[in-house]
């Protein structure tokens, strides 16, 4: 059974960053796309980033491109999300899903595994 943990979220003002990680446990972690998600108070859960297994090709909702970066770190069984330039309409809570041997998707149903959620604030 995979597991997935989220941490680094918090309260940031406008224009700060946040790095979030993500760290996997109980699987290939080198064999799962990774993905970030995020769902804001009222809202659905929405797409934020993606990195397949592979190669790491990298995904990115157009409301978070060229302000977010994932990444991954195979030897630390851990993936990441640097933000920046954050935003009010980047509060949310953050889950990390893994997609087991996928490509990376903006899709919620290709994801396997999900994570609790880590909250980020941010105060303008």
């Amino acid at each position: 059974q995979v597991q997935l943990v989220e941490s680094g979220g918090g309260l940031v003002q406008v224009g700060g960053s946040l790095r979030l990680s993500c760290a996997a446990s109980g699987g290939t972690f080198s064999k799962y796309a990774m993905g970030w998600f995020r769902q804001a108070p009222g809202k659905e859960r929405e797409f934020v980033a993606a990195i397949g297994w592979r190669r790491g090709r990298t995904w990115y909702a157009d409301s978070v491109k060229v302000r977010f970066t994932i990444s991954r770190d195979n030897a630390k069984n851990m993936a990441y999300l640097q933000m920046n330039s954050l935003k009010p309409e980047d509060t949310a809570v953050y889950y990390c899903a893994a997609d087991v041997f996928g490509d990376g998707s903006s899709s919620e149903s290709a994801y396997d595994y999900w994570g609790q959620g880590t909250q980020v604030t941010v105060s303008s």
